[in-house]
């Protein structure tokens, strides 16, 4: 149970639940357990907590569909439909939610290696008022790092279109198939997340499973996003663990705002 004190503050502080400054000589709310202050305009928060399964929600979204799928292939055969459904494919669209499941998993796990007292991992969260989700974020004392991981095959480059009478625009590809899009989404996401968590910095990342990269080759940019692996995001977040920002506060104050999905 949290025990809150409201004082005047001898130092500037950051609000654990909207992450705003709280400056020096103002009151607030101070909880010595958590060594943590809270705002005056915030209300005071139930417990929250900041774990969840990476890949939970697409998971349920295969098995649905899978379901409906076999459930449409039974009325279909009447009493052949057993049959039917054992000799049956899943469905291209029913097995993408599987493989995106598998990428984020595979994410996770290598993320999981970090330090958690100075990486915070929230997995599979909800953007309120959409469907849409976010794969995962990395809380650190540096920042927040949104990461929307993919399971691609081919080789992630970048190539230039326009010229000498068109604006030269780079897009993102993934061997023949042009992945720009997803830079649109993720940066999307990191968005959202700012606008939560106000005086942050946050930077979007595209994370691709099972791509064919250059060994010798670096992270890609693109647009203020990174494109990289799971091993190199990884030694990344290792790097960036030093900063104002308290972790445990931010991860609760981001897991409240962005709930599991």
């Amino acid at each position: 149970m949290t025990r809150e004190k409201r004082i005047r503050l001898r130092y500037d502080g950051r609000c654990s639940g909207c992450g705003a400054s709280v400056p020096a000589r103002s009151y607030a709310y101070y909880d010595a357990t958590s060594k943590t202050v809270r705002c005056t305009s915030c209300p005071a928060r139930p417990a929250v907590t900041t774990s969840n399964a990476p890949g939970a929600s697409a998971r349920r979204e295969h098995d649905r569909r899978k379901a409906s799928d076999e459930e449409r292939l039974r009325a279909k055969w009447g009493r052949f439909g057993g049959v039917a459904v054992a000799l049956s494919d899943e469905r291209s669209s029913t097995k993408a939610w599987e493989r995106g499941a598998v990428g984020e998993e595979r994410v996770a796990a290598i993320l999981a290696k970090l330090d958690p007292a100075r990486v915070a991992l929230l997995h599979d969260r909800r953007i309120p008022g959409s469907r849409a989700n976010i794969d995962h974020i990395a809380v650190t004392a540096a920042g927040i790092w949104v990461i929307d991981a993919k399971r691609y095959a081919g080789r992630p480059q970048l190539k230039a279109s326009g010229g000498l009478f068109r604006p030269r625009v780079q897009k993102l590809y993934v061997g023949s198939r042009d992945c720009t899009t997803l830079v649109d989404g993720v940066l999307a996401q990191a968005a959202q997340v700012q606008a939560a968590i106000a005086d942050i910095p946050v930077h979007p990342v595209l994370c691709f499973v099972d791509s064919d990269w250059d060994l010798l080759a670096g992270p890609i940019e693109i647009s203020g996003v990174s494109v990289t692996t799971p091993r190199r995001l990884k030694r990344a977040l290792s790097k960036e663990t030093e900063g104002p920002f308290p972790v445990a506060a931010m991860a609760k104050a981001i897991a409240a705002r962005f709930p599991p999905a």
